[in-house]
């Protein structure tokens, strides 16, 4: 049995199914749905067309749903959906898309922290985390298990890719390649996330090709698309190689940090240091 608080207000006309917790001051609009096991904490508001996936817990505060703030939405009709066994912590502000038929879609067990903001027509991936603070703009996608560290504002169009991990207070306005680590703002890439590989199980002979494919890219002093060609003649086919590659080729903002840092090959140093943190 669902239990909704006498003290929420839950518009007649939403969809709630079983085990379903609304605690009291909670607000829950009518075009919202509630799979099985939702909590929504007290003082939530949930507006729009808004589906949220079983086991999903809303805190205090968060406002979900609500409006575009982006000046072309003409009352189309647009969606969000949060997946299962999130996390929206309080204050975090997660608001409808933009154009008719858009979704903000948020994949399951995504932990977003107090205070940040997604925006229209974004989309998160799976086991994604947003530290506290953390902004994203329109039509970003932020791939499965990337972190994003606190006070980090996003530009619209922007990529994260997968297993990447974000500093907190970057400023990012270019495409973050899949499996790497930086920080700061101006953005500095620090090499691969190579403890969030290890924590992931991926093997040592796919972490050492993901390693080649950063330094073709970034230290070897080629151009991308002598790198790109390189690597698909170099690098052991895997499908985090040819993740990373497509990653590379479909980047429209382009790569982050890749003006000036192809134009000096790293020292040796370099490579020694990284291929001891491989192993």
């Amino acid at each position: 049995m669902s239990y909704i608080d006498p003290r929420a207000y839950v518009e007649p006309g939403a969809e709630i199914e079983e085990d379903v917790v609304v605690e009291a001051f909670a607000v829950v609009k009518k075009t919202v749905k509630l799979k099985k096991g939702v909590v929504i904490k007290s003082h939530a508001y949930i507006d729009g067309n808004t589906t949220i996936g079983e086991n999903t817990i809303i805190w205090p505060s968060a406002s979900i749903g609500t409006k575009t703030q982006d000046l072309k939405f003409q009352g189309e009709q647009t969606y969000v959906v949060i997946g299962k066994n999130c996390e929206v912590r309080e204050f975090a502000t997660i608001n409808s898309s933009c154009q008719e038929g858009s979704v903000v879609s948020i994949g399951d067990g995504c932990l977003i922290m107090a205070y940040c903001h997604i925006a229209h027509n974004c989309t998160l991936g799976k086991k994604v985390i947003m530290s506290n603070g953390a902004m994203l703009a329109g039509h970003v996608t932020i791939e499965d298990y990337a972190i994003i560290g606190g006070m980090t504002p996003i530009h619209q169009y922007c990529r994260i890719g997968a297993f990447a991990m974000v500093g907190g207070f970057s400023r990012i306005s270019k495409d973050i390649p899949p499996y790497t680590l930086g920080t700061g703002a101006p953005y500095k890439l620090g090499g691969l996330n190579l403890v969030g590989l290890k924590r992931h199980k991926f093997s040592l002979p796919v972490r050492q090709s993901l390693s080649k494919i950063f330094r073709l890219i970034y230290r070897s002093g080629l151009h991308l698309e002598e790198a790109l060609v390189k690597i698909k003649e170099e690098v052991t086919p895997s499908k985090e190689v040819e993740h990373f590659i497509n990653f590379c080729q479909t980047s429209k903002r382009g790569l982050i940090c890749l003006e000036g840092v192809t134009k000096k090959p790293a020292s040796p140093d370099f490579d020694e240091l990284l291929e001891e943190e491989l192993v």
